[in-house]
């Protein structure tokens, strides 16, 4: 083969791998529609800080095998969604604008254990991981402000260096 068809090749399987638009909705909507994105998220954030899953000192404890708190809460959140995920195949429940809910199987591959490994070096460097860094931030953790533009950095080179990278 030439090394253009196999880059395309390795290009077109790493692009398989994308979620994105496989279940994105197709409806449009007013702008003001999105408040109940913004809702969610400030329940959300609210939901952290009483948990405290936004606390460095409880990330800590969990890389420190010291607590079992984390654990707990990433463990409910993991049966959570395995029992979401089965309501949602055995009944075929729609959006709430009546879209089909699918989903497609992910092939395995060594890149996504590299990207968990930095992934967890990361969140126990810093003390966040994606889902809390606007609460910590909301807190008063202004320090996490470097940490979030690192994630969008890092998340800005990853898509420009994608088709050069292993996958």
């Amino acid at each position: 083969m030439q090394p253009s068809l196999i880059d395309n090749t390795a290009g077109l399987e790493a692009r398989s791998q994308d979620t994105i638009c496989i279940n994105e909705s197709h409806l449009q909507h007013k702008w003001y529609h999105n408040f109940k994105y913004l809702i969610v998220g400030v329940l959300f954030g609210l939901a952290f800080v009483k948990a405290e899953v936004i606390s460095w000192f409880r990330i800590q404890e969990m890389f420190r095998l010291q607590s079992f708190h984390m654990y707990g809460i990433i463990g409910s959140a993991v049966v959570t969604g395995i029992i979401s995920v089965w309501l949602i195949r055995r009944f075929r429940i729609k959006t709430i604008y009546g879209e089909p809910i699918t989903f497609t199987p992910k092939k395995f591959n060594k890149g996504q254990v590299y990207g968990g490994f930095l992934f967890g070096l990361g969140w126990a460097l810093t003390g966040a991981c994606p889902g809390p860094l606007f609460a910590q931030i909301g807190t008063g953790a202004a320090v996490v402000t470097v940490v979030l533009a690192s994630a969008v950095a890092g998340t800005w080179v990853y898509g420009r260096f994608r088709d050069l990278l292993p996958h």
